[in-house]
This record gives structure tokens, sequence and C-alpha cells, in this order.
């Protein structure tokens, strides 16, 4: 949900390019108007600084600004080449050395070499503040050097796994080197210089961000001129606009929107696996990562027997079908079935299967009868304009009510729910996650260690889950190189997870998207077999998309795009761009 509400966690929702743009021959010579892809959004935008987003639509636009370390291949997810070219561990593994290429610049020219990589991690291990997005990635690191432009070399405190799988930006050390107030950077002041496939060019908060390609990107410029995201005001709108022909593409649909396109000319759908999931946080007892209580979380939910009351109050098959229709899986563990080698389900023994009566038997032994007919009144805290929070959160106060626990729904804009779930005043929310590759993410988020400072920075969690045995688990898999003792001591994380109920993962979520076909003929899915076009773990759906071959009548005398467009594109991420979020993005995941 905190999307650290996680990496564009809420949602992009559409992309459109406008329409062929004709010149008469007198005009041929003339300068074309830009090809545009447009976007939208639904979500805004938490910060473009990258070391403090949280937000899904956040850390998507920037991982289009920045490369990482290393990257997940468009195909089949596997580590390849980002700024690094190679790396080789010593044989303790408690040292790194990567290379970083001659050849690759920042988008202002200036080359990009292994003292910016050295400068990132070296930021994060001395300032709090920038460790608030990515900091679990840096946690065991014990050194970090650059020992000459192409060569970097990390020591950690212990074996680390996650080496190859660092999902850091890396930043331009002759920019950042003289930013004093990293809380406070906005980051905006365009161009803004990157290593990415696109630059970012202009920014309105709350009404749209401009990119153009980068021409000097080292695995070649995209197939188009500039990338706007612009936002909607809901995810119905932006379907609307895709029908259209405004928008030319739409992410995180409602199961509703996306069958109402199924004969719509020029659209094409794309249905797939997704490596989000929603869930339902239950305030624990929120503290600081030194222990000191925080926000206004009813004291009831301290009870683990009151958390496993509410988990089997809920019917989460009948909720997948009245909500989701059908388009998700029934949630059970942190990371989703779209990565099976590390999702766990539950045993029979283990499974807490859908028992009102046992329900109430657990708040009864807990110290909650029922007064007139009520035991708890909490509060649940959801998005507004958010399809699957205003219908699920209805279901959820039925079925609570069922138990005896009265329920007052609250659903707020982004802004609000991101300032009260960060002071974790509520009882109750949704939130969500995209997971990466690598599960180390997703599992770092609920140790300890990435609850808040005392002023509220520096932590990613979104459960403010602080479990002895969770953590060790932790360290233990972060340390593990063989795969098939990692993976026994992943899913024994997510059980214990499960047993202690921070939340419960209500489901996973199919990836519903379409396109406009007529302007654009491709978006690459990642992985290749069943993937997504948006919100993946990587570029590839942005940076390869192809504008319809049947532009090529418009004359532009672009060859090698056969397209003449003019206009922008508008990127949407509607309520269900969930925020890749960290800490401060409750309602939406980050990737």
């Amino acid at each position: 949900m905190r999307a650290k509400v996680l990496r564009l966690a809420a949602a992009i929702i559409a992309v459109t390019i406008t329409s062929p743009f004709t010149s008469p021959p007198s005009a041929m010579a003339q300068a074309q108007p830009p090809v545009t892809l447009k976007v939208a959004i639904v979500q805004q935008i938490d910060s473009l600084n990258p070391f403090i987003a949280v937000f899904q639509s956040s850390t998507e636009v920037g991982r289009l600004m920045y490369d990482y370390l290393t990257a997940y291949a468009q195909a089949d997810q596997k580590v390849v080449e980002g700024v690094a070219k190679t790396w080789e561990p010593s044989p303790g593994k408690l040292t790194w050395t990567f290379t970083v290429p001659d050849g690759k610049k920042w988008s202002d020219g200036k080359p990009l070499t292994a003292r910016d990589v050295a400068f990132t991690y070296n930021l994060m291990l001395t300032n709090e503040v920038a460790r608030t997005a990515n900091g679990s990635f840096v946690a065991n690191f014990e050194s970090v050097t650059a020992t000459d432009d192409r060569t970097v070399v990390v020591k950690t405190k212990a074996p680390q796994i996650t080496m190859t799988a660092l999902d850091v930006p890396i930043v331009p050390q002759h920019v950042w080197e003289s930013v004093t107030d990293i809380k406070n950077y906005a980051n905006d002041q365009v161009p803004v210089v990157g290593s990415g496939p696109f630059v970012l060019t202009e920014y309105k908060a709350g009404e749209y961000i401009k990119l153009k390609a980068n021409r000097s990107y080292w695995r070649g410029a995209a197939k188009y001129d500039e990338l706007h995201f612009v936002y909607f005001k809901n995810a119905d709108a932006a379907v609307q606009a895709l029908a259209k022909g405004e928008v030319d593409l739409v992410n995180r649909m409602a199961p509703a929107q996306f069958d109402s396109l199924a004969d719509k000319e020029n659209v094409t759908r794309n249905k797939a696996q997704g490596r989000r999931f929603n869930e339902l946080l239950i305030n624990p007892g929120a503290q600081t990562r030194t222990g000191t209580p925080i926000g206004d979380g009813n004291p009831a939910l301290r009870d683990v027997r009151v958390r496993r009351a509410i988990a089997r109050a809920i019917d989460l098959d009948a909720l997948v079908k009245r909500v989701n229709a059908g388009y998700a899986e029934v949630g059970t563990g942190i990371i989703p079935p779209v990565f099976p080698k590390y999702h766990w389900e539950p045993s029979a023994a283990e499974r807490r299967t859908f028992d009102a009566a046992a329900a109430k038997a657990e708040l009864d032994a807990a110290g909650y009868p029922p007064k007139d007919g009520v035991r708890l009144s909490l509060r649940l805290l959801g998005r507004a304009g958010r399809a699957y929070d205003e219908q699920a959160s209805e279901y959820l106060k039925q079925s609570l009510a069922d138990i005896g626990i009265k329920i007052d729904v609250q659903l707020v804009s982004d802004d609000q729910l991101n300032q009260t779930t960060t002071a974790a005043t509520y009882d109750l929310a949704f939130s969500g996650w995209g997971t990466n590759v690598d599960p180390d993410f997703i599992l770092g988020l609920h140790t300890c260690g990435q609850r808040p400072g005392a002023d509220g920075t520096g932590g990613t969690t979104d459960s403010y889950f602080c479990d002895a045995e969770y953590d060790r688990l932790y360290a233990q898999q972060l340390s593990e190189f063989d795969e098939a003792k990692r993976v026994e001591i992943v899913k024994a994380m997510q059980a214990r997870f499960y047993d202690q109920v921070p939340s419960v993962v209500l489901c996973y979520e199919n990836a519903l998207e379409a396109y406009r076909s007529d302007r654009f003929s491709r978006f690459p899915v990642q992985p290749q077999t069943g993937g997504v076009i948006m919100a993946q773990n990587g570029v590839w759906g942005y940076y390869g998309a192809e504008p319809a071959a049947q532009s090529a009548s418009s004359g532009s005398g672009r060859s090698w795009l056969g397209i003449a467009a003019g206009g922008v594109v508008v990127l949407v991420a509607a309520g269900g761009w969930f925020v890749a979020r960290r800490r401060r993005a409750t309602a939406e995941e980050r990737e």
C-alpha cells in the first residue's frame, strides 16, 4: 500500500498519441510536431526526488529518468546490464566489484561513471532522509568506493543475496553534491539531468508531467519524441478518453471497465497476472524505530487475537467474486503467485478459513463481548474515487458488523490518506504493493528497522510490524545463497506474517490494460509471456512502444517511426495505480 501506497503503487491508467499530422506538400519541409505518447494517471506524484518518492506513480517516472545499477530483462526478468555492465563477487561474497563501461552519459552530456554510483550509495549511508525510499538495500553495506571511473567496489557486513537486485536510482554526483537539504529538494528544475530513456522537461503538480526521449540513451532512443503523464479525475474518465481516442493506454481498470472495451474498435485489451496485491492494514500499535508509540490506533488491535478475528470474519472468496468479478486470486502470502518460486500458500492446518462463529469466539477470549450488539468500533481508511476501496469497504463493513465490529468508513484524498497513515492515526486501512522479482524488498518493508525515526523520516514500512522472529528470518534469507534454502526461509517469513496478521492480504489482482491499436501497434510486456505493459520491473513498456505503421501515410518524413503525430502524451494512474509505495504511500503500492 504505502506504497513505497509498493515504484508509476498507484496506478497508470492511459496513454495516447495524437491523431496523425497531415501536411500539404508545401509544408513538408517544415518541422513536424513531436510524436507524443499520452498516458493518463489519477494518482498524483508525491515527489520527483528519487530518495524520498514512494508513490507508484513517482517511482515509475523515476525509472524513466534514472537507470539502476542493474536491470531486469523484458522477456524473462533475468538480471541484465544497467549502469554496470559486469559484476563479480569475492569468494566469500563480502566484496562486490561492478564495472561501469566507458561511453555512458548523463542527459547533459557529462560522463556517467563509477563515482556517480559510489556517490549515490554513500549519500544513502550517511543521510537518513536519503534512505527513506530504498534504505533496506544499503543497510548491510560496510563501504562503497570508486577505485576509478570504471570500477566501484561494495563491501558488505555479511553476504547479501540482493547485490544484483538493488532497486536504487543512480543519480549524477555533479548535480546532487550541492544539495544540502534532501528532504525538501523537489528535483523539478528542468531539464532534470538523468541517465534513463527519458528526460523530464516540464512538471506542474496535479496537472501533468512531460518528458522527452533521451537521444543519447545508451540503449538507443525511443521510437517517439515525447511522453506526457496527465492527470484524470478518476478511472472512468480515463477509460472514456481511451474509447474516444484521446489517450492510448489504460491500466488498473475495474472489471466492468475492462469488459466494456471487449468489442471496442481499435482497442486491444491485455489481461495479465499482476505482481501486486491488495491488503487490509490492521494498526498493531504503531511505534517509531526506537519503540516510541505514535498515532491513535485502537488499542484492541495490539492483541493478535483481535487481528485474527478480523481476518477470519472476511470471506475472501466472496470478496474476490463480488469486487474483482473473478479478475483476481484470493490472497495468502505477501509474494503473489506470479512469482511461484517464492509464493507461499498456507497448509490446511495454517489456513484461516472464513468462520464468523470462530471470529466471535476469538473476540470473546480477548475480552471483547458484545454490548448492545457492538464489541468494537473501528475506522476504515481508503482512497476516494478508487473503485476497489469503495466497493470492498462496504463489503468489509457488513462482514465485520456480523461479528460485532462497527466500522466507520472514511474515504479521503491521496494527500489526506498519506497524512493519516504516516501519522498512524487509523485503525484499518486499504493498502497494496507491487513486488519485485527478488522478494527482499517486500519482505524488508516489515522489519523493525523500517519503522520511521522520531521525526517521521527514514522508514518505509506501511504495516508498523516489528517481530523478532520475522527479523531473524529476514537476516537469514538476505545472506543465504543456496536457492532452495532461501526459498524455505522466505516462505517461513510469509507464514509468520500471516500468523501475526499486521495485515490481511485480500487478493492478487489481474492487471487489466487496454491500448489504442490504431495509435500504437506494440507495447512490450514483461515478462514476454502473459506479462504487463505498465508497472513493470523496468521501462520496457514505455521505452519500446511502437507507433502504428498505418500512420506512415501522414507523410511525416520520420522514416524510423513511420508516423508524424502532433500532440501530447497523457498518463493517468487510476485509483488502481498502487504506490509501489513505501512508507508514506498508504493507498498505493510501490513497484
